[in-house]
């Protein structure tokens, strides 16, 4: 199946690129751009942002969609990279940061700790610097998600990637009816949400509205929707491409059922235009860095065991 001209991508190394790949390999740190092989890299990173990967290159899960090594991390958890992400920021000078990971699936807390010890590395050195950060799933976990809602993200993404039937073909190691419910979850104690989705997966449109009414459910503030694109012939197959138009009648779609904001487009990725997405929900004028309730001092979070899984 040939690539549509709209899904074809103009390469260009420009002096931001090239001095953001210096930045990045200096400071031994990855990027989901690179590692996931996003389309979108020589736009984003000309412009100075990148997503930072954090907890390795290698992901214990198996996706049939993702770029990123899989397999078992060699090593424990890298305590010094937080400082190196937060370093890597105040370097660019970034605005907002976008922070993911592969999955620590062998770990209990999943490198939960890693992204909190990021996020306040980061408001350490950068305290006007906005914080998105994307999260696995924890394998359910609600005291690894409490972990990172408190160090108090501007954004909490999760992404839904495909439709519950897709799941096992797609995510095999996932959950839909789990992530729905961890994303509810941060929703509950008081963080601006955001989750995404791929389309091209043989997915029906009726099952993309009905997963964009769960998304409305929940109450979510952002939706990213973004043709699927074989990274290698080892992946998934594209089982369809859709039109430009296709993808503003999810945005509209998005629109009519409520949610805040619908980013769908060919070329969307979870973490594209990020900034712009979060500039959307922008703090009062005055707190440069919006405030998210601590679970712990949320009067209305339920009194759920440590243990419990979501």
């Amino acid at each position: 199946m040939h690539r549509p001209e709209w899904l074809k991508v103009r390469l260009k190394q420009g002096p931001n690129f090239t001095e953001l790949r210096r930045l990045v390999n200096d400071n031994q740190l990855n990027t989901i751009c690179e590692s996931a092989q996003c389309p979108n890299i020589w736009e984003c990173w000309e412009q100075r942002t990148a997503t930072f990967m954090i907890l390795g290159d290698v992901c214990t899960r198996s996706c049939g969609f993702c770029a990123v090594k899989t397999g078992r991390p060699d090593a424990g958890l890298d305590w010094d990279e937080p400082e190196r992400v937060a370093k890597a920021v105040k370097q660019l000078g970034l605005k907002f940061a976008v922070i993911t990971s592969v999955n620590r699936d062998e770990r209990t807390d999943g490198g939960a700790p890693i992204f909190a010890r990021t996020i306040r590395e980061i408001r350490s050195c950068c305290p006007d610097t906005g914080i998105e950060v994307l999260i696995p799933d924890f394998k359910g976990s609600y005291e690894s998600l409490r972990i990172v809602l408190n160090a108090k993200p501007e954004l909490l993404n999760h992404n839904l990637e495909t439709v519950p039937r897709l799941y096992r073909t797609v995510r095999p190691q996932a959950k839909y009816e789990q992530s729905i419910e961890l994303l509810r979850r941060a929703k509950e104690y008081g963080a601006r949400t955001k989750t995404g989705i791929m389309v091209g997966l043989g997915e029906s449109m009726d099952e993309i509205r009905t997963l964009m009414a769960d998304v409305a459910g929940i109450r979510c503030d952002i939706l990213t929707i973004g043709q699927y694109l074989q990274p290698t012939k080892l992946h998934l197959p594209v089982i369809r491409y859709y039109e430009p138009d296709e993808f503003l009648q999810m945005k509209a779609f998005g629109e009519e059922l409520g949610i805040p904001h619908t980013e769908s487009a060919p070329l969307v990725r979870s973490s594209y235009h990020a900034a712009n997405q979060a500039n959307l929900f922008e703090a009062p004028k005055g707190s440069p860095v919006s405030k998210l309730i601590s679970i712990d001092q949320n009067p209305n979070a339920p009194k759920i065991p440590t243990a419990t899984k979501l």
